[in-house]
């Protein structure tokens, strides 16, 4: 195969007033004309630092090449892109090398229309007219499957949804025919569905193309469904790389190992999920050490913690009858609402004591106004809300405070959710202190330092900020304030969606650890039904506002009743590998 990108001993480091981080190590790569090449690894192995550098996007300082060669082929010519200069990386970026970042809210101009940025890279690169320049914007909204491509063209990125963003993005990629597409967790936070398709859309493109495709992610179960090779990292360096089907079915290292057997979907209700330590450890040089033996505990027969005959005899903790949330879509001159977006309509159901209800559906289901409307964040247009036999559903904001110790939720974004400004020991220490829980300081920190261990931290993070920990660290101090309070019910929304597939294991069985020790019941909503189905004792699938279906986890799962659900199932991304512990 013709060589189209050659990595040759790569080395970035990170200078700072105190100290050097070494970013990359040695790293060496090659992608080919028509090859699909995967960068998979956990957030901070240096996937996005590598394809940063390819198109010298990465300040410098404090950013240091300290040795290596990025050699970039086109038309028999050689060229070290790391040689360069700004100006003359302008011709080759976006041109000859295009770039799909992770998150597209940010990366498009949010007072700019979708069609006019687009056009803009046609402008900058072609030398074709302004209205030539909308035509083929339009022709690539519908190469890229957007509906209603001139009406798309107007419309300004916070109109749109995520996956429409991320479907502008690939236009304005593709827009220049480029050589080489790198994309950077371009489907990370989108549904399963939506995923399914950009993956697909991807493939599609690129096989019509002919370009090379680097394609970073922490999943490898979804890079196993577009990829021709795989390369794996791990701070900083390459572990091992080889054809996807010799690497999924035949790992050989311990790290490959632990990203494909922590995935839920590979494991029953009720297995304690592998973790990357279970397979590896690294030494007080820095060297990995392959463990020989992984002893996990397991429940081979995924037997559930709450049966059906359980769920009769308990009583439920809340009922929900026929309750609507609905807002105003569209309204006359005068103000009179002629439409409703019917955010959630008629909804009726049990959550029993104890038990974990997983809820799942799509982006703009209602997943997330359900939950927040059952904790009073959202007052419902209609219908009634049963909390432990009382109807709050009409409760004052003074009743629902006295109600909030009882109710406790864990946010999707955890950095967004904590107080940049607050040290984690007083965040965890704040609801103990507005509900007057303690007589004095010391006895609440005491209870803060013990919360931190629970959650597998300790007291030495207690006056650390936020920005001091990692996505996974940040997700167990809020888990930490959620349960500071003891709640009767905890909503998870989103609460793992995020993050890398070891760390949802370490997370996931921590949820899973800690409800048993409090044992109290939660409302876990997910758009991903392998998370829900190894977490829930039962699940309930949400579509537009309603309830398409509900069940016990396991017969929901493998026998779905409904064709939405089926859609669901049949876009979580599926690997063949099964894991040897």
């Amino acid at each position: 195969m013709e060589p189209l990108l050659n990595i040759e001993n790569l080395c970035v480091d990170f200078v700072t007033n105190n100290a050097i981080s070494h970013a990359l190590h040695n790293i060496s790569l090659t992608v080919n004309k028509g090859e699909v090449v995967a960068i998979v690894g956990e957030s901070g192995s240096g996937k996005s630092v590598t394809c940063l550098s390819i198109l010298q996007l990465l300040p410098t300082p404090p950013a240091l090449y300290t040795s290596g060669k990025i050699i970039f082929h086109e038309h028999g010519n050689e060229t070290d892109l790391l040689q360069l200069s700004q100006q003359q990386m302008q011709a080759v970026r976006g041109n000859k090398i295009a770039m799909i970042f992770q998150e597209p809210m940010s990366s498009l101009n949010p007072v700019q229309t979708c069609g006019h940025q687009v056009a803009e890279m046609l402008l900058l690169h072609k030398k074709i007219s302004s209205e030539e320049a909308k035509a083929q914007t339009i022709a690539l909204f519908k190469q890229v499957q957007l509906p209603s491509p001139e009406k798309m063209y107007s419309r300004y990125p916070h109109e749109i949804s995520g996956g429409q963003k991320q479907r502008v993005m690939i236009a304005m990629a593709m827009s220049c025919n480029p050589q080489l597409l790198i994309c950077d967790e371009p489907t990370t936070a989108l549904d399963v569905t939506v995923q399914k398709n950009i993956l697909q859309l991807l493939r599609k493109l690129q096989q019509q193309q002919g370009m090379g495709v680097i394609f970073i992610s922490h999943d490898l179960g979804v890079v196993s469904e577009i990829a021709d090779k795989i390369i794996v990292m791990y701070k900083g360096k390459i572990v091992e790389q080889g054809s996807t089907k010799s690497l999924i079915t035949n790992p050989q290292h311990a790290y490959t190992k632990a990203l494909l057997a922590c995935r839920p979907a590979l494991h029953n209700k009720g297995e304690r999920l592998p973790v990357v330590s279970d397979f590896m450890e690294v030494d007080e040089a820095g060297n990995i050490v392959e463990k020989t033996t992984t002893v996990l505990v397991q429940n081979s027969t995924g037997e559930l913690i709450i049966n059906n005959e359980q769920l009769i005899i308990e009583q439920p903790l809340i009922i929900v009858e026929n309750l609507k949330v609905w807002y105003p879509a569209h309204t006359t001159f005068l103000g009179k609402v002629t439409d409703y977006n019917k955010a959630v309509n008629d909804v009726s159901l049990e959550i029993y004591k104890g038990e974990t209800l997983g809820l799942v559906g799509e982006s703009g289901c209602g997943k997330t106004t359900l939950g927040r409307c059952l904790l009073g964040l959202i007052p419902p247009t209609n219908g009634k809300i049963f909390f432990d036999n009382k109807d709050i559903s009409k409760a004052t904001g003074r009743e629902f405070r006295l109600m909030r110790k009882e109710m406790q939720i864990i946010f999707q974004d955890p950095y967004s959710s904590l107080n940049p400004r607050k040290k984690i020991g007083d965040a965890i220490a704040e609801p103990l202190k507005v509900h007057r829980l303690f007589a004095t300081e010391k006895q609440r920190k005491q209870k803060v330092i013990e919360l931190l261990e629970k959650v597998n931290l300790s007291a030495d993070h207690y006056n650390r900020y936020p920005h001091e920990f990692s996505g996974g660290q940040r997700q167990r101090i809020v888990i930490a304030r959620a349960l500071a309070l003891q709640p009767k019910f905890v909503v998870c929304d989103e609460s793992v969606s995020a993050l890398d597939v070891s760390v949802q294991a370490q997370v996931l069985n921590l949820l899973n650890d800690l409800k048993k020790e409090f044992n109290f019941t939660a409302l876990f909503i997910s758009h991903d039904l392998s998370v829900i189905r190894y977490i829930s004792d039962r699940i309930m699938v949400m579509n537009k506002g309603i309830i398409e279906e509900t069940g016990n986890a396991e017969e929901l799962y493998l026998h779905p009743q409904t064709a939405y659900t089926k859609q669901l199932i049949a876009s979580i991304p599926g690997i063949i590998y099964e894991p040897n512990i």
